[in-house]
């Protein structure tokens, strides 16, 4: 008999906090590091909270990617994301609340590969429905915008 596995899981964590920019958090049998630059008074041992949301995104980009093209037939070869992010500052400056603080992301995942960029096309249109992070960025109002694109 197989096992179904749970459609919703809770995820807990207890992280702690060292100094005001670094925060450790126990993942799995890992130790994640948030912290800020030296130039913002941190340790810069790790990504600071904004670029870690945008780190997620792309790599579930290429997590979910992957699993679609998998499921589809299509094989995606090597590929990479080039992200462009504009991000509201004003929020974390603390000069006012800002709605939408990444108004605009633009990932282009580029696919050296032997698929069309039909296929290509269809990946994206998959990992769009799946991508956990960019539907909470979507969600949040940012306007992103995922190309799939054939490489030379």
């Amino acid at each position: 008999m197989a096992i179904k596995m749970k459609s919703v899981v809770t995820y807990r964590a207890t992280a702690a906090c060292p100094t005001h920019a670094r925060t450790e958090i126990p993942v799995r049998d890992l130790k994640v590091v948030i912290d800020e630059p030296l130039e913002r008074g941190g340790t810069n041992l790790g990504p600071s909270p904004t670029e870690t949301a945008m780190t997620a995104l792309i790599a579930c980009t290429n997590v979910i990617g992957h699993k679609n093209a998998r499921r589809l037939g299509i094989d995606l070869g090597e590929i990479s994301i080039d992200a462009v992010c504009q991000f509201d500052r004003r929020g974390v400056l603390m000069e006012e609340e800002i709605d939408v603080p990444f108004p605009d992301v633009t990932l282009t995942v580029n696919c050296k590969t032997d698929a069309t960029q039909d296929e290509l096309d269809q990946v994206g249109v998959e990992t769009a429905k799946y991508c956990a992070i960019a539907k909470l960025f979507s969600a949040a109002g940012t306007d992103l915008k995922v190309h799939w694109v054939k490489a030379g």
